[in-house]
C-alpha cells in the first residue's frame, strides 16, 4: 500500500512538472524565470506572453491533475478495491510537481492553477466556496494573490469541516478519509508558504495588484 501511494505521488510529479507556461515562452524565446514575477504560472504568463497564452497555461495547469488522476485511477482499479486515496496523492503528485519541477532546480510554480485542478478533479463539490471568495476578494482588492491564498485556506477548512461532518464518508473510510484530508491541507499549505513574499508584501501595503499591463507585476 505505501508503495502503491508513492507511485501514485510519482505518477502525478511527472505530469505536473510539464509547465505550460514556461514552455510556451521558450517558444517564443522569452524566460518567464527571467521577466515579469518571475513565476511560470498563470499571471505571469498572462502579461508577459499575452491572453491565449494565459489561458492555455491556465487550462493546461488545471487540467493535468485531472489527467494524472485518470491514468491512475485507470491502472489502481485492476489491483485495489479503494482507489479513492491513490487518486489524492496523484494529485499531490501533480502540484509538487508544478512547484518544484527537479529539471527548473525546483523552482516552478506557486500551485494556484495546479490546486484548482487538484479541486476540480477530487472534491467537485468544494469548489464554489473557493471559487467564490477568490473571485470576490480578487473584484474588492484586485490582489490576486490575497484571493489565492484565502481560496485555498478555505478549501482546506472546507474539507476539515466536511470529514467532522461526514461528508466524506461515502468516498473516504477509516484512516483514509484522515489522509485524504491531511492531503488536502498540505496542498493548501503548499500554495501559501509559496506566496510568502506576497504575504510580506500585503502586509506592508506594497503588494502589486492585478492588471493585463505588463509594468504591474503580482
Amino acid at each position: 500500500m505505501v508503495i502503491g501511494r508513492i507511485l501514485a505521488v510519482l505518477m502525478g510529479y511527472f505530469f505536473g512538472m510539464i509547465l505550460m507556461g514556461y514552455l510556451i515562452g521558450k517558444s517564443k524565446n522569452i524566460d518567464l524565470k527571467k521577466v515579469g514575477s518571475g513565476n511560470v504560472g498563470t499571471t505571469n504568463t498572462l502579461r508577459n506572453l499575452g491572453v491565449s497564452a494565459g489561458v492555455i497555461t491556465l487550462v493546461w495547469d488545471c487540467l493535468k491533475c485531472v489527467v494524472a488522476v485518470f491514468v491512475v485511477w485507470l491502472i489502481y482499479r485492476n489491483f485495489y478495491d479503494d482507489v479513492a486515496i491513490f487518486k489524492v496523492y496523484a494529485g499531490l503528485g501533480v502540484v509538487l510537481g508544478h512547484d518544484f519541477p527537479f529539471y527548473m532546480h525546483f523552482k516552478g510554480g506557486k500551485g494556484i492553477a495546479a490546486t484548482l485542478g487538484f479541486i476540480i478533479a477530487l472534491f467537485p463539490m468544494g469548489l464554489p466556496i473557493p471559487a467564490i471568495i477568490f473571485i470576490v476578494v480578487v473584484a474588492l482588492t484586485r490582489y490576486v494573490s490575497l484571493g489565492s491564498i484565502l481560496g485555498v485556506l478555505s478549501f482546506a477548512v472546507e474539507m476539515i469541516v466536511g470529514a467532522k461532518l461526514g461528508l466524506l464518508n461515502e468516498i473516504y473510510h477509516g484512516r483514509n478519509l484522515t489522509e485524504a484530508v491531511v492531503l488536502c491541507c498540505i496542498v493548501s499549505g503548499i500554495a501559501i508558504i509559496l506566496h510568502h513574499a506576497n504575504i510580506k508584501r500585503l502586509i506592508n501595503g506594497n503588494e502589486n495588484k492585478f492588471s493585463f499591463h505588463p509594468e504591474t507585476r503580482a
